[in-house]
């Protein structure tokens, strides 16, 4: 039985937020702690600082580190989720890039825990009539478990406690533990680990024109949310969006995009001329 301290449990916290940008406050400590320490057990530590150092002395990709991420991450998700910024991106963004160019649409959807953002947007795109445009869309997670269940694709109702019945009888096939999506929107969507901390992983996901970054940075540090931002900043062009969630807010934490409203719903915009003006 590991016993609980203080000090080593900030000190663990900490390392988690160095590594994985997720923070916990001191409120939160328990949970962190009731969340890591069958981890830790498994692996024979006898204490917490055994199991900090194992943390602290393996890389960010080990299978220490993914089972941390796979344990705290909130995979709490649905589809048809804020469905302003979806329906903006659908009806007014894909049109827009088209006009003028001919070359593919990346959408990264990061943080997509089990990945009901990504496949909405594919289905959005569908309904809006750009089924047949050469739009990639990406989702990206830290946790290892939460992909898995994307890609297998099979959901259980408290996905769907939004998504019109319609539309579910249309994009899914009822089966005996969950409904199956349709393998033509499976095909749609790319999905790739990816640590938002950890530059590597996402420098080439940033240079998207669109990227979804929704409900991920309350759970981040401003700190955090900086360093994720500045790599984005670096790598998108001006006049590409970048969605976040409708209880989040950067206007204090980056200069480098402008909150811009669309229609009824909202978007940051990297500063300076660039894409989707209107021609």
């Amino acid at each position: 039985m590991l016993a609980p301290n203080e000090g080593l449990s900030i000190l663990i916290r900490d390392l988690i937020h160095e590594r994985l940008g997720l923070f916990f406050d001191p409120a939160r400590l328990e949970v962190m702690l009731d969340k890591i320490t069958p981890l830790a057990q498994a692996q024979g530590c006898r204490s917490y600082i055994d199991y900090y150092y194992q943390l602290k002395d393996t890389d960010i990709t080990s299978a220490y580190w993914q089972a941390v991420m796979d344990a705290l991450s909130v995979q709490e998700t649905y589809f048809w989720r804020e469905l302003d910024q979806i329906k903006t991106l659908a009806e007014t963004l894909v049109a827009k890039w088209f006009q003028e160019r001919l070359r593919p649409l990346r959408i990264w959807s990061a943080a997509c825990a089990t990945g009901e953002e990504p496949y909405t947007i594919a289905m959005a795109l569908i309904e809006a009539g750009h089924g047949h445009l050469p739009v990639e869309i990406v989702g990206s997670d830290g946790s290892p478990a939460a992909l898995v269940k994307a890609q297998r694709g099979l959901y259980r109702e408290r996905s769907f406690r939004t998504l019109p019945p319609e539309l579910r009888s249309k994009y899914f096939e009822e089966k005996p533990d969950g409904w199956q999506i349709s393998p033509a929107i499976q095909r749609r969507v790319r999905f790739q680990r990816a640590n938002l901390m950890e530059e590597p992983e996402i420098v080439h996901l940033a240079s998207s024109p669109i990227v979804f970054c929704r409900n991920v940075f309350i759970y981040f540090s401003p700190n955090s949310i900086r360093r994720a931002l500045q790599v984005f900043a670096a790598r998108m062009e001006p006049g590409s969006h970048l969605f976040v969630g409708s209880s989040e807010s950067l206007l204090k934490l980056t200069n480098d995009f402008e909150l811009q409203e669309l229609g009824s719903a909202f978007a940051y915009v990297r500063k300076g001329k660039g894409l989707f003006q209107t021609p």
